[in-house]
Parts: C-alpha cells; structure tokens; sequence
C-alpha cells in the first residue's frame, strides 16, 4: 500500500506540474513579456505592440471564460471587418475544450495532492509522501527531456505533432494575414514551449533532488 501511495503522488507530480506552468501562460503577463522580448518579430501586416497586448487579451480572455464563440466572432476592427475570421474562431473552440479538459485536469491534481499531503500527515507517511514528489521530479525530469530533444531537433515536426493530438486535419493552419498567426507567431510557441518544458525539467530535478520530508 506504501508503494501504491509512493507511485500515485508521482504520478500526481508529473501531471500537475507542466499544468501548473501551462495555466500561468494563459495569463495577461506572459505576452506583456513576449512581445517586448529582443528580436520577437514585428508584424508585417501592421499591428503595433498595443496593438497585440489589446487583441491577444481576448484570445487568451475566451479561453478561460464561459462565453460562446460570439465573444470573438463579434469582435471588429475600426473598418467594420472582423478581428477573426470563421476558421480562426472555429479553432479557439477547439483550443478552449482542449485548455478547459488541462484546467480540469489541474483540478483535480492539485486536490489529488491535497488529499495525499492529509492522508500523509494522519498516517505518518511523510517519507512515503517525499519519495512520491522525489520519484515524479525524476519521472518528470526524464519525460522532459526526451520531449524536449525531440523539439529542439525540430520544432516544427513537435509543433505539428501536438496539434495531431488535439485537433483534426489542418483546422490549425492559418495565413500569416490572419489574426491569429499575426498575434501568436511560431517564435510565440517556441517560447512558450521553452517555458514549459524548461520549467518542467527545473522542477523536477528540484524536487528530485533536494526534497526531503522528515
């Protein structure tokens, strides 16, 4: 039983942690630090810095909201057309059931690990408790770096790959006129999966290696 509760808080580890990092993306402050990064491409169709901090606001808005799909089909620019198009709203629907199942998903973690810290404490299986957040840092950590070679080899066959996995076709490419490519560039996801991974991999070779629980 000691081993199952070990094997659960490390499973507990790996999923809870690349969420945790995945959920402060989608906050204002992530591309209030992008878009000012050196060398982050301008838009050559005309959006200026203000510009991408005032339209990405409601793309990442819509993601965590409970609106509908009018939330961005409505949305116009000063000469009446639309900010996104039909396919683009299309697909920040997908991109929503697919944040709003992790956000779940980081839920349920984060009571997972609530529930084992209590059951840890009553029982007296701190040690136990350590070895499973030791054990997922490790696991993590392994994990990471496998996917992370695989991204730095490619980003491009990463980057499609991932969206094979969540959506269908190729409801996830986009002119690079649309709004959606001109606020969220490639070099966007290569950050943000630099965030993520890299996180995730600090993370875990800190809990791998330093944790202990007396």
């Amino acid at each position: 039983m000691r081993l199952v509760f070990t094997w659960f808080t490390a499973l507990l580890t790996v999923i809870v942690i690349p969420l945790m990092l995945i959920r402060l993306l989608l906050t204002p402050v992530f591309p209030q630090v992008e878009y000012r990064l050196p060398g982050f491409p301008e838009d050559s169709y005309g959006f200026t810095l203000e510009d991408r901090l005032y339209w990405s606001r409601f793309a990442i808005d819509y993601l965590l909201n409970d609106a509908g799909t009018e939330y961005l089909a409505d949305l116009r620019f000063e000469d009446g057309s639309p900010v996104f198009n039909e396919r683009e709203v299309s697909h920040m629907l997908d991109v929503k059931i697919v944040v709003g199942g992790a956000l779940m998903a980081l839920r349920l973690g984060l009571l997972g690990v609530g529930l084992s810290a209590l059951v840890a404490w009553r029982i007296g299986w701190q040690a136990e408790l350590a070895a499973g957040f030791r054990r997922g840092g490790w696991l993590l950590l392994g994990l990471i770096l496998g996917v992370g070679g695989f991204a730095a080899i490619s980003f491009m066959q990463f980057f499609t790959a991932f969206h094979a996995l969540f959506f269908e076709g190729d409801t996830w490419l986009f002119y690079y006129s649309d709004t959606l490519i001109r606020l969220f560039p490639i070099r966007f996801w290569v950050d943000a999966s630099t965030f993520i991974l890299g996180g995730s991999a600090l993370l875990g070779f800190l809990l791998g290696r330093f944790l202990k629980l007396k």
